[in-house]
């Protein structure tokens, strides 16, 4: 189906059924860079702590597009004030070259400036243009030879700037002028959330994990706002306890729908190995439980609460609240997870209608007992590309995304997905047998794409 068509046509009312074409229309994709990527939505780019000292920088991305987030110099009566991190597009302003390359450790380095190999135009850490070779030209005897106009401006020709903000070490950036606030883009529903994890710590960088999904962005936006297959999909989640239907659980979503918080908490008497009794109407005629699994290193079940973990309940004034997993998804390109101990980010990076790039960043923060950090980082295991869990979410993805091409497709959503698990309706819910989440995020994608 082209892309006229498909920006213009959604049979179906609602945003419960979702046309496949969604997921696989290249042009469709575009348009979606254009709006949500490099529109007024703040992209999350990385970490202060991954940028400690003044000339640090790591290559990120917004969209499809390379960005470099930078710490800058400050002077020292404006440090209470600005943060130093910069965020500019990886891309000179004479001849378009992508002049930043990784050092041999992967992503990041230090530098005094950015200077472009092709031809040594050099660019302070904020963006702005320092210098360029034969400026004036050359001289030879009384003349003057080449050089550039004399009204050249190097203030007019510095690397594209983004706008940046920073929130308790989480650095977003934006395209747009037009983009509100950070926290008013988050709103008053999701910022708690947040601040229960981050607010006042500093954060300890542990690691990355990275993977290339065959699947289309949006698939892995709605499987962390899908409660309905983790106890399904996922052996260790409903074999040992971490993410059941029976927990208590909560959805929440910011006012637009786009942004949404998966709240659950694990059962007292969960097991530390699959006992294959608890709660058996649960497990009952689920293939993935499996009674007689048990663990060679039970520490990968060393749950101990945290203190910050109790918070008083947004929702309920004057009652508090203990979760042991929360999952937030920022739309369009973050997950921020906390399962038990285990803490990360998720960005992520669109490469084309049907496959991302995923980058998971490990932290603990500052304050930890090396004890404490050994133990997020043994529960990491259950994440990332080979995790115990997230690998089934990986694996899924790719078959949806297969399920997608293979339909021929005609003119209409007669080919769609099916997102009706308690209702149509996008409101939030105190329990986790729902698509409320999907339905909401579809919501906010349709009226911004115009389908």
């Amino acid at each position: 189906m082209n892309a006229p068509q498909a920006l213009s046509r959604w049979a179906q009312p609602g945003s419960s059924r979702v046309p496949f074409w969604a997921y696989t229309d290249a042009q469709l994709h575009q348009r979606e860079l254009d709006k949500l990527f490099y529109g007024p939505h703040w992209c999350y780019v990385g970490l202060a702590a991954e940028i400690p000292n003044t000339g640090d920088y790591r290559l990120s991305h917004v969209g499809e597009r390379q960005v470099i987030m930078v710490r800058d110099r400050v002077a020292p009566k404006d440090r209470a004030t600005d943060s130093g991190i910069r965020v500019v597009e990886n891309r000179c302003a004479h001849r378009g070259v992508r002049f930043c390359q990784a050092p041999m450790d992967g992503q990041t380095g230090n530098a005094r400036s950015f200077v472009c190999p092709y031809h040594q135009w050099t660019y302070k850490l904020n963006g702005d243009l320092a210098g360029l070779p034969f400026k004036d030209g050359v001289k030879e005897g009384d003349c003057v030879n080449g050089g550039m106009p004399a009204d050249f401006d190097l203030k007019a020709h510095g690397l594209t700037k983004l706008r940046v903000a920073v929130l308790h070490g989480l650095v977003f950036a934006t395209f747009s002028d037009a983009a509100e606030p950070l926290e008013d883009y988050l709103g008053p529903n999701v910022m708690p959330w947040l601040d229960r994890i981050f607010k006042g710590r500093e954060l300890k960088l542990l690691g990355y994990n990275r993977q290339r999904i065959p699947g289309n962005w949006k698939l892995m936006m709605e499987n962390i706002k899908d409660p309905y297959h983790p106890g399904l999909l996922h052996t260790w989640f409903v074999t040992f306890g971490l993410w059941r239907a029976d927990q208590k659980s909560r959805m929440v979503m910011d006012g637009h729908g786009r942004h949404a918080v998966m709240i659950s908490r694990r059962n007292a008497n969960a097991p530390a190995v699959a006992d294959g009794g608890q709660n058996a109407a649960v497990t009952e005629g689920v293939t993935s439980f499996k009674a007689n699994m048990t663990l060679n290193d039970a520490r990968l079940l060393d749950v101990v609460p945290e203190p910050w973990w109790t918070i008083e309940d947004p929702s309920h004034p004057g009652a508090t609240i203990t979760p042991t997993v929360t999952m937030i998804t920022l739309f369009p390109s973050l997950i921020v997870q906390q399962q038990v101990n285990s803490l990360s980010t998720r960005h992520i990076v669109p490469r084309g209608e049907g496959e991302f790039d995923f980058v998971w960043t490990h932290f603990g923060f500052a304050g930890d007992s090396e004890e404490m950090t050994q133990r997020r980082l043994r529960q990491a295991n259950l994440f990332g590309p080979a995790g115990f869990v997230s690998a089934d979410d990986g694996e899924v993805i790719e078959l949806s995304q297969d399920g997608f091409r293979q339909w021929g497709g005609g003119g209409d959503d007669s080919g769609a997905t099916l997102c009706e698990l308690g209702g149509t309706g996008t409101e939030m819910t105190e329990h986790m047998v729902t698509e409320t989440l999907i339905r909401s995020m579809y919501a906010y994608w349709r009226k911004v794409m115009a389908v």
